[in-house]
C-alpha cells in the first residue's frame, strides 16, 4: 500500500494472500479517506490528523473481501464510509472517557478540547454519509444508518451500566453486539448487498461474531497489557468504569472482587485490580471463548456463497484476529 503508515498485522498477511485487486482497493479507500477529511472547514486538521494516527483498516478490507473482485467504486465507497464512521465513534468514546491517548498518541480531546473533539466525530459521521449518497446507494446509506443507531444505542448501554459490577454477561454481550459487532456486520452486509437473502445473513452472522471476539480480545488486551503495546494505560476500561467480560468472569471465581469500588481507582490501584482478575485465569477463559466465536464465524461462511479466494482471505482476517492478541 503507498501511503506513509504500514499496514499492521492482519492486514499484511490478508493481503500477502489476496491478488493484485486487493490491495489496489485498499489503497483506493485511503485516497478516498483522505480526500474525505481533507476537506474545506476549520475541523480538517484535527480530522487529518485522527486518519494518520493509523488503524487495521479491518472493517473497509472487510467491505472489499465480501464485496470480491468485481465489487468496484461501490464497494470502495462502503469501505470509505464504514471507516470514517468508526473514527468517529473512536473519537467520540474518548470525549466520553476523557482519554489523554489512542493508540499511544494524543486524541483529539486532549490536544483541542472536549468541544473541537465533539465537531470532529461530527464532521467524520456527516463526511461518511456524504460519501454515500454522492453514490446514489440509498440502501447503503440506510445500512450505515441502522448501524450509527446501534451505536448509539450501545454506548447508551454502557453509559447506564457503567460502575455496575454486577453486571450479566447478556448485558455485555448485547453492548458489545450493538458497539463493536454492529460494525464489523455493516462492512460485510455492505460489500455483499447483492446476494441472496439468506446468504446475506450467513455473512452479517460472520462479521457479527468477530467483531464479538474482536472486542472480548481488546478487553483480555485491557487488562493485560503492557501500555506499550496498548498505547494506554492497563485497566483503562476500569478507570471509566467499564465492566468487561474478564471482569465479570473473574469476579464469578473469586466473589471479593465484587467489593472493589470502581469510582476510587487510579492508575496505581487500576493495576492492583488488573493483576487481581488475571491471577483468577479469567483471562484465558475468555481469550478461548473468542477463539470458539472465530472458529464458528469461519465455519459459517461454507453456506455464504463465496468463491475459494474470498473465503480464504476472510477466514485469514478472522485468524487474523486472534494473532493481534497472541
Amino acid at each position: 500500500m503507498s501511503e506513509e503508515r504500514s499496514a499492521p498485522e492482519p492486514v499484511t498477511a490478508v493481503i500477502d494472500a489476496a491478488g493484485a485487486w486487493l490491495p489496489q482497493g485498499l489503497e483506493m479507500v485511503e485516497a478516498g479517506l483522505t480526500a474525505a477529511v481533507d476537506h474545506d472547514g476549520a475541523l480538517s486538521e484535527d480530522a487529518v490528523t485522527t486518519l494518520k494516527a493509523g488503524g487495521k483498516r479491518m472493517r473497509p478490507m472487510l467491505v472489499l473481501l465480501c464485496a470480491g473482485p468485481d465489487g468496484g467504486d461501490a464497494a470502495v465507497r462502503a469501505g470509505i464510509a464504514v471507516e470514517l464512521v468508526h473514527m468517529a465513534s473512536l473519537v467520540h468514546d474518548d470525549v466520553l472517557d476523557r482519554a489523554p491517548l489512542r493508540r499511544g498518541m494524543p486524541t483529539v480531546y486532549a490536544r483541542s478540547g472536549r468541544g473541537a473533539a465533539t465537531s470532529v466525530g461530527d464532521q467524520l459521521f456527516a463526511t461518511a454519509f456524504r460519501v454515500l449518497v454522492d453514490g446514489g446507494d440509498h440502501e447503503a446509506v440506510a445500512e450505515l444508518s441502522r448501524t450509527a443507531v446501534d451505536l448509539a444505542r450501545g454506548e447508551l448501554m454502557q453509559r447506564r451500566g457503567a460502575f455496575n459490577l454486577r453486571l450479566e454477561e447478556s448485558e455485555y454481550f448485547e453492548r458489545c453486539g450493538l458497539k463493536t459487532g454492529r460494525l464489523f456486520e455493516a462492512a460485510c452486509v455492505l460489500g455483499r448487498s447483492t446476494v441472496e437473502p439468506g446468504q446475506a445473513g450467513v455473512i452479517s452472522l460472520f462479521g457479527h461474531r468477530i467483531g464479538l471476539a474482536f472486542q472480548m480480545l481488546d478487553d483480555v488486551l485491557d487488562i493485560a497489557g503492557p501500555p506499550s503495546r496498548t498505547g494506554k494505560a492497563r485497566g483503562t476500561d476500569l478507570l471509566d468504569g467499564t465492566v468487561t467480560l474478564p471482569l465479570i468472569v473473574a469476579a464469578a471465581i473469586e466473589p471479593a472482587l465484587l467489593e472493589s469500588d470502581l469510582h476510587r481507582l487510579d492508575e496505581a490501584s487500576a493495576e492492583v485490580l488488573c493483576d487481581r482478575i488475571a491471577a483468577t485465569g479469567a483471562l484465558n477463559q475468555v481469550r478461548e471463548r473468542a477463539m470458539g466465536m472465530i472458529d464458528e464465524a469461519k465455519a459459517g461462511l461454507a453456506s455464504a456463497g463465496l468463491d475459494s479466494e474470498q473465503r480464504q482471505l476472510l477466514e485469514l482476517i478472522a485468524d487474523g484476529v486472534v494473532l493481534r492478541y497472541s
